[in-house]
């Protein structure tokens, strides 16, 4: 929670004028049903006050008969008019003294019908709209109050959503901006081992459930907080005895919501690692649909999605259950005391020692002093499911890169000049042993500037690595990687990758069309340069052929596209950011024959002045390279040119042996 606080620092004043509008919300939520209780008692049941004679330009004045009348709730010792009800009729009993004014207002139904026969005046419609004036001038002036603090309660509770929404909005949109880009800042063996469903979690979900913490929970629970302590301030300032009977309940409120809390949260963290396997699941396995229905395997996808789409189901019907049990339970112990208040405060309104306008004011006060409480619980559920989502944020952000960027480069015009100098290199140690399993062992080499080396040996040999290690995609464990004489880790990443040109058996194309795969949206490489780069790899050929020509969109992957057009799109993609230094890694495996024809001569065009690096399998492939590098266990058994390894009658002739076999 502390560490989530931190993003409200540059929104302290939104945050500050929210809690305002809060309070003000809260003020007038708590004074609406007083002008109403004040209203009843001061204005509709107000015919108990006695009336006394007065002059015609005295303050609220009245006509009855020949006489002006106004309300003396001051007990003097002049004679009084008293009005009361009987069988749903007004009588004026007139020049009473105090005592029996007093003695009439609360008097029954039989003593009422003696006072009728007794010569008490009924009163005509007319007697009671001049008698009442000014209580229907009250009741209006009342009812023009609490309509202005229902609008002004609309004006502040917008006010606060629209401020609270924009601020939770800019805070999560902070947020995910800084996950998505921890993650491109983190080293490949993360990712070798994070599933991708997992993350797309983290940055799309997780924020979203962040989100409400800032734009609704961390006011409400203030709000709320404050409206519970301010209803029992108000009902013990009113009447400390009902105020007392009012919260009778509490303590079962309180081992309620108690347990309501700890099943919440363990129900929302249920739900939301359910959440994350189930897209996991769905993740891998949409990418790998053409595979599963290469096996016939529908069927058996379809049971284990089933699965784990049950226990989401599961978890989310626990959630669903936890909030159908609390609900009704808070909502029974509010009738509750619903039923204490009408009880006792009935009886007391009946004696005497209660207004009607109090009890009114605290039959309303506890149907809302549960609502906050309930909500309260409910919230602090809410407010775990955002902790625990916020967490998993922080455990993806707190992940260190592996690859740090110097802290002073060197700057360097990279030339292409490649030199490992005994070099050790491990993924990672042993699970046995604890020791570094090492995939590279004391390598050493140097590649001039424009020379075209190849790397080949059997699967595993370490030839991968090695292009990784140039990339300073790895770190290594011993010895010093150098480029144009200086140490890759004192380089700068963007430019030690900027300068390197890739391409990969596996070519990875993004949604989009032919140009922007072939530039990344890169908007320093004009429409002349993608052009030229295609035409330089002869994908121009089929690009010009589809109807969109370069604007042609292109779907997630390339799957309208054959394996040698997006090898195609690759080469092209390499040729516009002008390496110094190109990497080929297997990159024609997917080609067929006719299509590697094709790229060979500018292949050749291409490697003219630069580095070039080439790992292969077929050896027919690599054969016109400077030098030939044969791997073979992680150490380097022979190099030299393809003739002058031929008469070495070595390792890279038995290979290039079977490959004549195999053909």
């Amino acid at each position: 929670m502390k560490r989530l606080l931190t993003y409200l620092k540059p929104h302290k004043w939104v945050m500050t004028a929210a809690t305002i509008l809060v309070l003000f919300i809260i003020v007038v939520e708590l004074y609406r049903p007083i002008i109403i209780g004040d209203a009843i008692d001061d204005y509709i049941n107000s015919y108990y006050t006695p009336y006394r004679v007065t002059t015609e330009d005295a303050p609220e004045a009245v006509p009855y008969r020949d006489l002006m009348l106004t309300k003396d709730r001051a007990d003097s010792g002049a004679l009084c008019y008293q009005m009361f009800l009987y069988e749903d009729r007004y009588y004026m009993a007139e020049r009473l003294t105090a005592e029996e004014c007093a003695l009439l207002a609360d008097a029954d139904q039989t003593v009422l019908a003696a006072w009728v026969e007794g010569g008490a005046v009924p009163l005509t419609r007319d007697d009671l709209k001049a008698l009442r004036h000014y209580d229907f001038t009250g009741i209006l002036a009342a009812a023009a109050l609490y309509l202005s603090l229902m609008l002004l309660g609309f004006v502040f509770n917008a006010a606060d959503a629209w401020m609270l929404q924009k601020m939770g909005q800019k805070i999560v949109y902070r947020m995910r901006e800084e996950t998505f880009a921890h993650i491109h800042s983190l080293s490949l063996s993360f990712f070798n081992t994070t599933p991708v469903g997992k993350l797309v979690t983290r940055v799309a979900n997780d924020t979203e459930a962040v989100n409400e913490l800032f734009s609704m929970i961390l006011v409400r629970l203030f709000k709320n907080v404050v409206k519970i302590i301010g209803f029992a301030i108000v009902m013990i300032s009113i009447d400390a005895r009902m105020a007392g009977f009012s919260f009778l309940l509490l303590p079962v409120v309180a081992v309620l919501t108690f347990f309501f809390r700890y099943m919440s949260r363990k129900a929302y963290q249920l739900t939301r690692t359910k959440i994350t396997e189930l897209n996991t699941f769905l993740s891998e396995h949409i990418s790998g649909m053409k595979l599963i229905q290469i096996f016939a395997r529908e069927k058996e996808k379809y049971q284990e999605f089933d699965k784990k789409s049950g226990e989401l189901f599961a978890a989310n019907w626990r959630e669903v259950m936890i909030f159908a049990i609390f609900r009704p339970a808070i909502y029974m112990l509010s009738i509750l005391a619903m039923i204490i208040i009408i009880g006792n405060g009935s009886a007391s309104v009946l004696n005497g020692t209660l207004s009607l306008g109090t009890l009114f004011i605290f039959i309303t006060y506890i149907g809302s002093f549960f609502e906050p409480i309930q909500e309260l619980a409910e919230q602090f559920g809410t407010l775990q499911s955002s902790l625990a989502s916020a967490e998993k944020i922080f455990s993806i952000l707190d992940i260190e890169p592996e690859i740090v960027n110097p802290s002073h480069p060197v700057d360097v015009k990279i030339r292409g000049r490649i030199e490992f100098k005994h070099v050790w290199f491990a993924y990672e140690k042993s699970s046995q042993t604890g020791d570094y399993d090492y995939i590279l062992k004391d390598v050493s080499f140097t590649i001039e500037p424009g020379q075209k080396v190849a790397f080949v040996g059997a699967t595993g040999a370490g030839k991968s690595s090695i292009l990784n290690l140039i990339g300073r995609y790895f770190d290594i464990q011993k010895g010093e990687i150098l480029i144009d004489g200086v140490n890759i880790r004192d380089i700068s990443t963007d430019v030690l990758r900027a300068a390197i040109g890739q391409v990969q058996q596996d070519v990875f194309i993004f949604t989009g069309d032919i140009k922007s795969n072939i530039s990344l949206r890169n908007d320093q490489i004009s429409m002349d340069q993608i052009r030229r780069a295609a035409e330089i790899v002869n994908a121009d050929s089929f690009i010009q052929k589809m109807p969109g020509g370069y604007d042609e969109p292109v779907t997630e992957r390339g799957s309208t596209l054959s394996a040698g057009q997006r090898q195609l799109l690759s080469f092209a993609r390499t040729l516009a950011y002008d390496p110094a230094i190109l990497v080929l890694d297997e990159a024609t495996a997917n080609i067929d024959t006719e299509t590697e024809s094709m790229i060979t001569e500018a292949l050749e065009r291409l490697m003219t002045g630069r580095t070039t690096i080439m790992v292969a399998h077929r050896l027919s492939t690599i054969q016109h390279a400077d030098k030939i590098i044969v791997m073979h266990h992680g150490q380097i058994h022979e190099s030299g040119t393809h003739q002058e390894l031929l008469a070495q009658e070595g390792l890279y002739k038995k290979l290039y042996d079977l490959q004549l076999v195999d053909a």
